[in-house]
């Protein structure tokens, strides 16, 4: 792990809290933040959520309404948050990420892939649901994100996937603003990586509004969709048609 004046290197790529990458860069620059970040990942997590963080994860399976024995793969499964609460409820889960020190720092028994999302090495209709924390605005894009969704999860199967928010009452927005942008890199200095979490925040422009995702998850061929919006986070639930 780099110190907070370091450039974050992953094959020659640094990272640039100031810059929103697209494309290739993109994808390369993610994998050599969350590679950086990965040793005290969980740790920042729940400082700066205040384990709000825990308590959305749970909310989302509680939306997903998945039956013990089912196979859930958990999509940018990180240090394994999911996989472990999939565990616990009878589920059997298997995470794909793109980061290898994300992988690394795991903290699950379940089968990990090092893998890109948008190119599962899954067959199609080989699951019977997806979880996903906080990792779209990480992608290089939605729509085929969706498709490659659809294209694994059975019909029928259901889809959870949680990512940050701002809410919606104004006064609550300009807190979780002045919070987001300003205490939460502050913090991420503190403990990990601070040019990662000068970027995070930042990342947030990456995610379109909810009446475009519905569109784009429409489209891939998801019904049943539903938002709720948690102070500082969003879950969208679906199901495969």
């Amino acid at each position: 792990m780099t110190d907070g004046d370091s450039p974050i290197l992953t094959e020659g790529v640094s990272l640039d809290p100031d810059h929103l990458p697209s494309g290739d860069e993109k994808r390369h620059q993610v994998r050599s933040l969350f590679d950086s970040i990965a040793p005290r990942y969980d740790l920042v997590n729940r400082i700066m959520t205040f384990g709000l963080d825990v308590r959305w994860r749970k909310a989302a399976l509680r939306e997903l309404s998945t039956l013990g024995g089912s196979v859930v793969v958990d999509l940018a499964c990180g240090t394994g948050d999911f996989c472990r609460e999939l565990h616990k409820r009878g589920m059997v889960p298997i995470g794909l990420d793109l980061s290898m020190g994300m992988l690394a720092a795991a903290r699950t028994d379940a089968p990990l892939v090092h893998a890109d999302i948008l190119q599962m090495p899954l067959p199609d209709a080989s699951v019977d649901a997806a979880t996903c924390g906080f990792a779209l605005r990480n992608l290089v894009e939605l729509p085929g994100f969706f498709d490659e969704v659809a294209r694994v999860v059975r019909p029928g199967g259901r889809v959870a996937l949680l990512d940050a928010a701002e809410p919606e009452n104004a006064v609550l927005a300009w807190g979780h603003g002045f919070y987001f942008n300003r205490v939460v890199p502050l913090i991420g200095g503190l403990f990990s990586e601070g040019r990662a979490y000068r970027y995070l925040p930042k990342s947030m422009a990456y995610l379109p509004g909810w009446p475009e995702m519905q569109n784009r998850l429409q489209q891939a061929g998801f019904t049943d969709l539903e938002r709720k919006v948690f102070t500082g986070a969003q879950l969208i639930t679906a199901t495969r048609q």
